[in-house]
């Protein structure tokens, strides 16, 4: 293990979790309009074209977190990657919704595996001393990629066509298929008791119990930052402020550029306290700032303030799982917790639609406002922190 962050490792797998998330969120911001335009899909047809996705994700992570360390880390990134790839390029086969329905479902899993991959391997380039500081710059390539895709994507939406996105999709998918067979990996050496575990059906060999709480938690910030995912748009419309929203996700992802390193430094020196309480409390001023809208400053202030928030709480949650398991159980650990946040992203819009029959858009978010409010309760009430462990299990580096 080198002491020093910004290590070649670190570089590379950061680079490459980059580029597997931005043609992620890219395909997604352009898809429900490809399913109505080209395959005459009905609104709801589209919605579930989109939401597929997330149903292949989730049955990714629950399946390859338990079995990425018998696999090995790198046989995952690898053959993974080159599935991405594969399933990138069906989407230029697709005669009818239901053929896009099951090429959604498979590009979903096979972006769940890759990017459980990457999440399982960037712990192994990041020192112990140094787990905030690491998982919030790492984290930043999944921020930033939240930015830039549906940028880029809505950009080629507009000056190009179809096949020349899934092109452009295929291309940096390549790119970043050859650098994982290029990269060396550092797989863990299972013990036989620990691979006899992995091997079992079990909910404990799929679920990582340690972090249950903090995964619950995550799914309650995921469905309360899900209002700002489904809604801004329309949201903008109703109080004409489209161009200023247009510019709530490059507010969002520069406050989060600045500020994640600091709040990682903040988790290594006084611990994770000192970022999660704030983290709750900009997620509620920012939604309730949201709320109140009337002027583009507002609207952006209130991208800072949730950038602030749903930013700091995503890379630190994730921080906390490190510190709870020993290192042949972080697979699971990570996948545990995501499954709590994409479970939030991808039911809230459902749940939050469902509300907004009943409530304005202001009404909506000063209700999704209360959610980290909860949080903060629920944390203060239930969470106990956990010190250093013991590494029990060493590390091998496989070429």
């Amino acid at each position: 293990m080198e002491d020093k962050l910004f290590n070649k490792g670190f570089i590379s797998i950061t680079v490459i979790n980059f580029i597997v998330f931005l043609v992620y969120y890219l395909l997604m911001v352009i898809i429900a309009v490809i399913a109505q335009d080209h395959l005459g899909a009905t609104p709801g047809q589209a919605g579930f074209a989109s939401g597929i996705y997330i149903i292949g994700t989730l049955l990714a992570r629950l399946y390859v977190g338990k079995k990425i360390e018998l696999f090995g880390r790198k046989a995952v990134l690898r053959y993974g990657a080159v599935f991405y790839l594969l399933t990138t390029l069906a989407y230029l086969y697709m005669p009818t919704i239901y053929t896009m329905y099951a090429v959604r479902f498979l590009n979903g899993f096979a972006y769940g595996a890759v990017s459980t991959a990457t999440n399982a391997i960037v712990t192994a380039y990041i020192p112990a001393s140094k787990n905030g500081e690491g998982i919030n710059y790492y984290g930043l390539s999944t921020s930033l990629a939240a930015a830039i895709g549906p940028f880029i994507g809505m950009i080629l939406l507009n000056t190009t066509n179809f096949y020349f996105i899934i092109g452009f999709s295929a291309v940096l998918v390549a790119l970043t298929t050859i650098g994982c067979f290029f990269m060396p990996v550092k797989n863990i050496t299972l013990t036989d008791e620990h691979r006899a575990l992995l091997n079992k059906w079990t909910l404990n060999s799929f679920v990582e119990y340690k972090v249950l709480f903090i995964s619950f938690i995550a799914f309650l910030i995921g469905l309360a930052y899900s209002s700002v995912l489904a809604f801004l748009s329309s949201y903008a419309q109703v109080i004409h402020l489209v161009t200023a929203s247009s510019f709530f996700f490059v507010v969002y992802a520069s406050v989060i550029t600045v500020t994640r390193p600091l709040s990682g430094r903040i988790f290594d020196a006084k611990g994770e306290n000192y970022v999660m309480y704030p983290s709750y409390l900009f997620l509620t001023l920012g939604l309730v700032v949201l709320g109140f809208t009337s002027s583009s400053w507002m609207l952006l202030l209130a991208g800072a303030f949730i950038g602030l928030g749903y930013g700091t709480f995503m890379s630190n949650g994730q921080a906390i799982c490190l510190k709870k398991v020993d290192s042949h159980r972080i697979g699971i650990a990570l996948s545990t917790y995501f499954i709590g946040l994409d479970l939030g992203l991808g039911v809230g819009p459902y749940v939050m639609g469902e509300l907004r029959s009943l409530l304005s858009f202001s009404g909506l978010y000063l209700f999704s406002a209360v959610i980290p409010v909860v949080c903060a309760i629920l944390y203060k009430l239930f969470y106990k922190k956990s010190g250093p462990k013991p590494e029990t299990v060493p590390e091998s580096v496989v070429e």
